[in-house]
């Protein structure tokens, strides 16, 4: 340790801070070259055609060889595909394929990666925001950001939705298999909407979202799947129509609204009496005490630019953001007349909460 101006400061507690700022380094490289492999298509020919040189891999791919031989080096020092020196060959072992070529599956780590690319892509915005402490739409941001953010919550929502989330909630799995009412609220791009219309035919699905190309989006993907029993519009999540819901849902989107609380009295009464709401919110403890780990880092880091910007771009700009935790949801909801709230289950990742109008 050199150039050191304080006697002060910890030599054993410094070089451990520098060795992990050196690991964020390498990562935020990292991350950058697996986004590059995935939107060229690389990751995807080295499972299927490796183990192979960078020649062979430049043939298969159409992409310049002197450029594959780098990125490839430095996969390879990150640990993201394997080397072997005898025959000057890369390939990727099934675990590495899971996560950065199996695209839509829950192990596939992609969609994580685009969108914290989509927040570099605008830094300048970022830093904007960030000083003159305005709020910023969600319309502002990149479009890998859109994309990033639906590719990131796809696979959690096709690994637990159907399987463990719905089931975990009283009685409404037998309602949405005997055809039931649903709203789904900042639907986004349509992925957990059109897996609900997906696995349960007899239910009529309602997408809403206040953001248009979203929901062009969402639109094209069901037409593209011959869904007919799910339709997509814009709206806010204080005005969407219709007041007959058997079950309406919100994911990982009500600390992105400006007035959940509006936002969650609108909803509270557009339930038919016995309706469900189920609320997906990121995992989160209490107080910052508890959420001091990587998992809650990554989420602290995507609420300073995504998440309170956005809140606070909207009417009454609460800024709620994403490690918010349940008591404090709980409390807002308990405000919003719901008596009954409850942990139904939860993952890693997500806690999912049931209320309703009447203790169950």
């Amino acid at each position: 340790m050199t150039n050191m101006t304080t006697s002060s400061i910890d030599e054993g507690k410094f070089e451990a801070l520098q060795g992990k700022v050196m690991g964020d380094v390498g990562g935020a490289l990292g991350l950058f070259m697996a986004y590059l492999g995935d939107q060229a298509g690389v990751y995807a020919a080295l499972e299927e055609h490796g183990p192979c040189d960078h020649d062979s891999l430049a043939e298969h791919t159409g992409l310049n060889s002197r450029y594959l031989r780098e990125w490839l080096s430095a996969n390879a020092a990150f640990g993201y595909v394997e080397y072997d020196p005898d025959g000057d060959t890369f390939s990727l072992s099934p675990e590495q394929a899971a996560i950065f070529s199996h695209e839509g599956e829950p192990t596939c780590m992609q969609g994580f990666f685009q969108a914290v690319i989509g927040q570099i892509a605008t830094h300048d915005t970022a830093v904007d925001v960030f000083q003159s402490g305005r709020g910023r739409p969600w319309g502002e941001h990149h479009t890998c950001c859109f994309c990033g953010t639906d590719r990131f919550f796809r696979p959690g929502y096709v690994a637990n939705l159907v399987d463990n989330w719905i089931p975990a909630l009283n009685g409404v799995q037998e309602k949405l298999q005997a055809g039931a009412h649903v709203a789904d609220i900042g639907c986004g791009r349509g992925s957990s909407s059109i897996l609900l219309a997906q696995h349960f035919p007899k239910s009529n699905i309602h997408g809403f979202d206040f953001h248009q190309p979203s929901i062009q989006a969402a639109t094209e993907e069901a037409g593209a799947a011959g869904l007919t029993n799910v339709e997509f519009r814009v709206s806010t999540a204080k005005e969407f129509p219709g007041n007959e819901y058997d079950l309406i849902c919100i994911f990982d989107a009500l600390h992105d609204m400006g007035d959940p609380l509006g936002a969650a009295k609108h909803l509270r009464d557009s339930l038919k009496p016995g309706g469900t709401f189920m609320l997906v919110e990121p995992m989160a403890g209490d107080s910052l005490g508890e959420n001091l780990n990587l998992l809650s880092g990554i989420y602290y880091g995507f609420s300073t630019t995504i998440c309170v910007p956005t809140s606070k771009s909207q009417e009454v700009g609460l800024g709620l953001g994403a490690q918010a935790g349940e008591r404090r949801l709980t409390e807002l909801l308990h405000e919003a007349g719901f008596s009954h709230v409850r942990r139904a289950t939860e993952t890693p990742t997500n806690m999912v909460l049931e209320l309703s109008l009447i203790h169950i």
